[in-house]
């Protein structure tokens, strides 16, 4: 006679039997050439997104509406450029500065500070009050500060001085304190005969690449940059200043002279010459390094093209 019982027994032993084999069985591993053949590409880089547009505050110096008029044309033309940007009495600094570290701290903005002579040493010092919120400046530029102007502190990633070293109202040799990081270019236009401190400020070729530098800014990382190295010009006598953020140590080829660097990476041979306490005619050593002036560009957008794996043979 039949057992059904143990008939049932004995299948569902049979089927368990199978279901763990199947589950316990390794899947089978691929051959090595497979492997190499299917391995994923590295995903390409994200594009850098760009930052808010900036706010730019503006410091005129003492008897700012007349000496500091520049100031007032500087504003009108980045407000044309589509950026907030207004005007102040250096004598309002620490109220300004506090109305900025609010504002940055409420939406957070690249800060642009601008001054003129007293509202030069006014942009250092707004800079020293937001560093100790540990709010970052993006851009600061001074036009013939006082001589009491303070150091450029740390929070502060690019720095640019246009003074005249010999002027009494001004004149103020502004430098970075120790362990500074960021971009710092300063030029002294002592040479150049027909600027004064009350008009220095008023150049339309300074105002102009001052909105580039601006405009740029959204498109660059908050950053500072290990490699950058500290320019300091004594500009020669009628010669329009460019506004270089920084400089960049590069390596001497053979047969490289300062001339042909200078032509290469479009630079006046002076300029490349005083960034290196160099005469002009200097002969160069291949693999020696040379200090190029260079502006801070927003990198490149990475490409949304992505390459396919090969297919599996």
């Amino acid at each position: 006679m039949i057992d059904l019982r143990r008939i049932v027994v004995l299948a569902a032993i049979a089927l368990l039997a199978l279901g763990t084999g199947a589950a316990a069985a390794p899947p089978a591993k691929p051959k090595r050439a497979a492997v190499a053949a299917i391995a994923p590409s590295p995903p390409p880089a994200l594009p850098v997104e760009p930052l808010p547009p900036p706010k730019i505050y503006l410091f005129r110096g003492a008897m700012g509406p007349i000496f500091s008029t520049g100031m007032d044309r500087l504003s009108e033309k980045l407000t044309q450029a589509g950026f907030s940007a207004d005007v102040y009495e250096f004598t309002l600094c620490r109220l300004i500065g506090n109305r900025a570290i609010a504002s940055y701290k409420e939406t957070p903005a690249p800060i642009v500070l601008i001054g003129h002579s007293m509202g030069g040493l006014c942009s250092i010092v707004i800079s020293e009050m937001a560093a100790k919120e540990n709010i970052p400046i993006s851009l600061v530029v001074i036009i013939d500060p006082a001589h009491a102007t303070g150091d450029v502190p740390l929070n502060v990633e690019r720095f640019i001085n246009i003074f005249l070293s010999d002027s009494v109202l001004g004149g103020g040799d502004v430098v970075a304190v120790p362990g500074y990081r960021g971009h710092y270019a300063s030029y002294d236009l002592k040479e150049n005969s027909r600027v004064t401190h009350i008009n220095i400020e008023k150049s339309d070729d300074i105002h102009r690449q001052i909105v580039e530098m601006v405009t740029q800014l959204p498109r660059i990382p908050a950053q500072t940059q290990a490699d950058a190295v500290p320019l300091r010009y004594l500009v020669p006598t009628d010669t329009l200043v460019e506004l270089w953020d920084s400089g960049v140590r590069v390596p001497v080829r053979a047969g490289d002279t300062l001339e042909s660097i200078a032509a290469a990476r479009r630079v006046p041979l002076w300029a490349l010459a005083q960034s290196n306490s160099l005469p002009e005619n200097a002969p160069l050593t291949p693999g020696q390094s040379i200090i190029v002036p260079r502006h801070l560009t927003p990198p490149e957008p990475a490409t949304a093209m992505v390459t396919p794996p090969p297919k599996r043979r």
